[in-house]
């Protein structure tokens, strides 16, 4: 099973929202293998971690994977030594032929395209996280709200 998340880089999380999605985790995943998707940039890919992260400490069967939209060498020395400590594993979708600019919005396409179920927070009608969260509901995925959808 894979879950991803979709929600906004001005998102501050709760104590009220972690409960919903560790629920819901529990719920849904319970003791089985499941795969978490992830990303790393801003305050709801940041939450979704942390929660995730709680919900492994008693379910090892989750793997936290962060999903990176970028392969550089650059990006390589930069950035992924540290996701390499916070991750299970790392994952790159293949869209190295993607422009870099749109790298973000092609890997948030391809995370929910490979979801069991998309946990969002969208409280506006712009932004990446509203495109996968449009993105999911086109590939009729099973979305998990746990504030306002528009």
């Amino acid at each position: 099973m894979i879950i991803t998340f979709c929600g906004h880089s001005h998102y501050k999380g709760n104590a009220e929202d972690m409960k919903k999605i560790l629920d819901f985790l529990e719920e849904k995943v319970g003791d089985s293998k499941a795969e978490m998707y992830l990303g790393e940039y801003g305050g709801f890919d940041e939450f979704a971690y942390e929660c995730c992260k709680k919900y492994k400490e008693n379910h090892p069967a989750v793997s936290l994977i962060f999903v990176t939209p970028y392969i550089t060498p650059e990006y390589q020395n930069n950035h992924l030594s540290y996701q390499k400590d916070r991750f299970d594993s790392i994952l790159y979708p293949e869209i190295e032929d993607k422009p870099l600019r749109f790298a973000i919005s092609y890997r948030n396409k391809y995370m929910v395209e490979q979801a069991d179920y998309v946990i969002a927070c969208i409280d506006h009608k712009t932004g990446g996280a509203y495109q996968a969260y449009v993105h999911a509901k086109r590939r009729k995925k099973h979305i998990f709200s746990i504030g306002k959808i528009l």
